[in-house]
């Protein structure tokens, strides 16, 4: 499975959030620059946080991103579906009905192995993004590098 980099920034942007504190609005272009990202595709991250409730958006001169809860109460799933929707990442389309392997006599109305096999793999990795909070995540990040949370704050204007 392979997510897309947005996954990444916006995870990192959260925890960016967080760090400057709720009293505080970071821009797209401030976040981007934290990272030398382009600010374009990131400001498209974070509007798909804001559509998800997890930031909240502030227009005007004095706006910009900041987190629309706590940390304890985004899990990594809630992200990953922010970002990349809630589609499955597998998709059965029934090859087994086609082609000269197919087999008129067989009863293909039991669901394919294959895809139930893959769905639930899936099913234990949405299970675990959904067990881990950002709070977590922070946690950890902090517990390695006890510097970031300031070195942040810093960087960010906050």
């Amino acid at each position: 499975m392979r997510m897309s980099e947005g996954v990444e920034w916006a995870l990192h942007s959260c925890l960016n959030l967080a760090w400057v504190g709720p009293e505080h609005r970071v821009t797209a272009a401030r976040l981007a620059e934290f990272y030398e990202l382009p600010t374009a595709y990131l400001n498209k991250q974070l509007q798909a946080l804001a559509r998800a409730g997890i930031v909240v958006s502030t227009s005007g001169p004095r706006g910009g991103f900041q987190l629309a809860r706590d940390l304890d109460a985004i899990t990594l799933l809630d992200v990953v579906v922010a970002i990349e929707g809630r589609d499955p990442a597998f998709r059965c389309t029934e090859i087994r009905r086609r082609g000269p392997g197919s087999d008129p006599t067989d009863d293909y109305t039991d669901t394919c192995v294959i895809a139930h096999a893959v769905g639930t793999a899936e099913l234990a990795w949405r299970r675990e993004l959904a067990r881990q909070t950002l709070a977590d995540v922070q946690t950890d990040v902090e517990r390695k590098a006890p510097a970031v949370r300031d070195r942040t704050r810093r960087l960010l204007g906050a």
